[in-house]
This record gives C-alpha cells, sequence and structure tokens, in this order.
C-alpha cells in the first residue's frame, strides 16, 4: 500500500470486503480500546479478521480485536470495527483514513465512532461516556493531516469545511436516549495526541487552557476523512480515567481497558438507542 492511497487501491479493498459479506451495511462503526464488546450484540454477523483483508491496516495494540463485524443491530445493517490502527504503530496518518474510504465506497453514509479517553476537564469521572462536539486536531495543525497527499476528488473536495464535523442531528439523538435510559452523558471538546505515551500533567493543564475536556490517540483522522468524504459523523469517548491535572496519579493501559468493563453497557445502550431513531 502506498503512503498515499489511490482511488483504485481503495477500490480493490472495497471488492474484498464485498466478497467476504452477504450484508449491504448502512451504518459504519469504530470501536476503541476496551470497547470491543459491544460488536458481540450484533446478529447474523460475518467476522472478517483484518488480515485476511490485504492492505488492510491491522491493529497491533491489547484490546483491539482487528476485525470487521458485519450484521444487525438495533434493527440497523452495520459494519463494526472492533479496533483500530494508531499514528503512533507506525502507520502514515492518510494509510488511518483508508477503512473510512472503504466504508464510503461500501455506501455508508453514516459513522459512529468511539474510544477511550482520559479526562481533562476535572469534573469527569471514569466510567461516564463523553459525546464529542468538537475536536482539536493538534496532530494535523503539525502538518500529520489525514488529507495530506493529493486529494481524491471521488470523495470531497481540497480545502473540505470543518466546522460541523459532528452531525447536530445525531447529537439530539444522542442525548435523547442518554435522558430516556437515565445515563449521564457528558459532553465536550475531544484532542488527539500521536502517543504512545501518556500525557505529563504540563500536557494536561496546557490542553484544559485550551478548552479541552478529554484526551486520547484517535478519532480525529477518521472524522476529518469521513466529512471529507461527506459522512455524517457521531463521536463518543469513553472515560477511563480521571484529569491528572497535579500528577498526583499513574496512568495505564491496563486501567483503560478494565474501564471498558464498566462503559461497554452504557455505550451500547446509547449506540442501540440512535441507531433504532435513525
Amino acid at each position: 500500500m502506498s503512503e498515499y492511497p489511490t482511488i483504485e487501491q481503495i477500490d480493490e479493498l472495497t471488492g474484498l470486503v464485498k466478497s467476504k459479506t452477504s450484508h449491504t451495511p448502512q451504518i459504519g462503526m469504530i470501536l476503541g480500546s476496551g470497547l470491543g464488546p459491544l460488536a458481540e450484540k450484533v446478529e447474523n454477523a460475518d467476522k472478517i479478521p483484518y488480515p485476511e483483508i490485504p492492505g488492510w491496516p491491522v491493529s497491533t495494540v491489547e484490546g483491539h480485536s482487528g476485525q470487521l463485524v458485519i450484521g444487525d443491530l438495533a434493527g440497523k445493517n452495520v459494519l463494526i470495527m472492533q479496533g483500530r490502527t494508531h499514528f503512533y504503530e507506525g502507520y502514515d496518518m492518510p494509510l488511518i483514513g483508508i477503512t473510512i474510504r472503504v466504508m464510503k465506497r461500501l455506501g455508508i453514509e453514516t459513522l459512529i465512532v468511539t474510544n477511550a479517553a482520559g479526562a481533562v476537564n476535572p469534573d469527569f469521572s471514569p466510567g461516564e461516556l463523553m459525546l464529542i462536539t468538537d475536536h482539536l486536531n493538534l496532530i494535523g495543525m503539525a502538518g500529520q493531516n489525514p488529507l495530506r497527499g493529493p486529494n481524491l476528488d471521488e470523495f470531497g473536495p481540497r480545502f473540505p469545511d470543518m466546522s460541523r464535523i459532528y452531525d447536530r442531528e445525531l447529537a439530539d439523538l444522542a442525548r435523547g436516549v442518554a435522558t430516556k435510559n437515565k445515563i449521564n452523558l457528558q459532553e465536550g471538546v475531544y484532542v488527539c495526541l500521536a502517543g504512545p505515551s501518556f500525557e505529563s500533567p504540563a500536557d494536561l493543564r496546557f490542553l484544559r487552557a485550551a478548552g479541552v475536556d478529554a484526551v486520547g490517540m484517535s478519532t480525529v483522522p477518521e472524522a476529518i476523512v469521513a466529512r471529507h468524504s461527506g459522512m455524517r459523523v457521531m463521536g463518543v469517548s469513553g472515560i477511563s480515567n480521571k484529569a491528572n491535572l497535579d500528577g498526583n496519579t499513574i496512568t495505564t493501559h491496563e486501567e483503560v481497558l478494565e474501564a471498558g468493563k464498566v462503559l461497554v453497557p452504557k455505550l451500547t445502550t446509547l449506540v442501540s438507542g440512535v441507531l433504532k431513531e435513525l
């Protein structure tokens, strides 16, 4: 796979996925660290491990199963990425977006993207969900934008608008589902950092001063590529650890995965409710 995926390479991957399933998915989903068990709710599922799709970026991180799950969830036909790839794994940023391009070529027009995130807002607690209302693209500002390279006119314009990355109607549906099911749904701004090191207290204080509420190492590249492709996007962070603004807390990946056990039931209820309303 080249550094800048071509439309021919994207269509080849799309054909490979089509050849391995009888489903025609309407909704795309990406599940973050520790959130993979949501995919177990899919019925009549076709499961395709990423290594069976030559050219598909393969997850290397614990908590990311690394397979496509395609089937029925809450009355909708969905394609779920049970695990994702990250910039820190060594993938070029444009390659991270190739999975979103394939979704678009499959006919998917709505993306629900999830992640496990650390709290930056001191009022957020582990085990809560946060609806992403906007993001801070620090990696992109520094030059690693997923749209870097030749523009693929088949998907969108060279200079796409990003004023409404996260769809307002989908956000309203999420709020309604959360209220109905008594889920405390926080809202805020998510920032994607390169990783894989966790943030220092000074990093977190800087991010908080910039208006950030939760921090992670994913989601933003996928959301940008989806919007460039004209897809609607809903983003949800599962808060996995408390804000460490004073440096008195040690953060571990094991802690992130453990938080997923509390987050998955809430996330399942929220996502299933939104799917039913679509």
